[in-house]
């Protein structure tokens, strides 16, 4: 009994912890970020006419700051991915995604998030 008693309040320390941990790496991107999220926004959907914002985040990736959307195009089940630079605007890259890269992503993404809980 004691033992749950402590185990406890220590899980949620230490996903407390993390939560704290991802908290401070967006704060991070936020301060090295010159643009903000509604002009990155613009400039994706600049690149997909008919387009909808899905998801964005933004993040460090080859060691840029980007914003990263995923949009939906209309009248197709592909999603366009579209990185715009956070610091000066520029379009680093348009990808599609198709309903099956869309899924294997999604199991990947799912599978490092529970790797990290793990860890964590």
């Amino acid at each position: 009994m004691k033992i749950k008693k402590i185990v406890g309040p220590l899980l949620a320390l230490a996903l407390a912890a993390g939560c704290v941990s991802e908290q401070h790496k967006q704060e991070k991107l936020q301060a090295a970020a010159k643009l903000s999220r509604a002009d990155a926004e613009k400039i994706a959907l600049g690149q997909v006419p008919n387009g909808t914002i899905k998801d964005g985040e933004l993040e460090k990736e080859h060691g840029k700051v980007i914003y990263s959307f995923d949009i939906a195009v209309s009248g197709s089940s592909d999603i366009k991915e579209v990185a715009v630079d956070a610091i000066n605007g520029q379009v680093i890259s348009v990808e599609t995604e198709t309903p099956e890269q869309q899924a294997k992503e999604a199991a990947e993404d799912a599978k490092k998030e529970k790797k990290k809980k793990d860890n964590d």
